[in-house]
């Protein structure tokens, strides 16, 4: 069944953004919309897990984002932005469905809140996992300029050694124990990526993305039905969580026992489950 349904996922279908950007898409299933946006270091194929386990009963959209081949590596830097990325997720679910579940990974949970805060409309319900890197307001000056450390370091390095580094990395270290074929699987398709996009979504996404604790007072209106998942090894992201648990009326947060950021890949059944009695829930 999975092979199957990674033949029905392999020909990518394209969204074009409201500023021309073509947006790699790929949608399976039929139902209720369950729409997936990745994180940093990956990209739609990251979902597979989620597509296999979902695609037989909601119509599951994921995409790559903008800087992430096969969707346009745009040269400008005003092509890039969180709000951007946010509006992004709200043409593509408008392209496939017109409102979606949507669910969110590290970047990809930014961009899918942000959707929620610009786009409520359009978002049913949100899951937010591993959301957290640099938001606490004493680190947003600091993690802007990590990041645009790190997107110099990238071009510097090129796509091949930079992506055997992440590969290598304290980050994708639970995955690589816990699932040596899986993360075989991530190290392959990251060093597929364009360094050029990865290097402005460092420098014009995640640089400029602003505190989620500034946010504050949009995420008090938000009525936009959302769980929080984090993994208790995902340091960064568990005082966030909390944070966005305690902010969003009637969020709810849950805590992988055992695992890191990449929660999907290193979990994959028990976020799964998560998901489906979450939506459920609320659909």
């Amino acid at each position: 069944m999975a092979r199957a349904l990674s033949r029905r996922i392999a020909a990518p279908a394209r969204v074009v953004a409201d500023d021309g950007v073509t947006l790699a898409t790929r949608v399976v299933g039929r139902g209720p919309a369950l729409a997936f946006v990745h994180e940093f270091t990956g990209d739609l194929r990251s979902w597979a897990p989620q597509f296999a386990a979902f695609a037989q009963r909601y119509r599951c959209i994921a995409f790559n984002a903008r800087g992430y081949p096969p969707s346009d590596v745009p040269a400008a830097a005003s092509a890039y932005s969180q709000a951007r990325a946010a509006d992004d997720v709200a043409h593509v679910i408008a392209a496939c469905a017109r409102r979606a579940h949507v669910v969110g990974l590290s970047m990809g949970g930014f961009s899918a809140l942000h959707c929620a805060l610009r786009h409520p409309h359009c978002v049913r319900s949100l899951v937010l996992a591993g959301v957290g890197y640099g938001a606490k307001p004493d680190q947003t000056a600091s993690h802007a300029r990590a990041s645009r450390r790190e997107a110099d370091r990238a071009r510097t390095m090129g796509i091949a050694r930079y992506a055997r580094m992440m590969a290598a990395s304290d980050y994708a270290a639970p995955l690589r124990a816990k699932s040596p074929r899986a993360w075989r699987r991530f190290a392959r398709e990251l060093a597929e990526h364009s360094v050029e996009g990865m290097a402005a979504t460092l420098r014009h996404v995640l640089a400029g993305r602003p505190s989620l604790w500034r946010l504050a007072p949009k995420l008090e209106r938000l009525r936009v039905p959302t769980l929080i998942v984090v993994g208790d090894r995902d340091e960064p992201c568990l005082e966030p969580g909390l944070f966005l648990r305690r902010t969003i009326p009637g969020a709810e947060l849950a805590v992988l026992p055992g695992t890191g950021h990449l929660a999907n890949l290193e979990a994959p059944a028990r976020f799964n489950a998560l998901v489906a009695d979450f939506i459920a829930a609320h659909s």
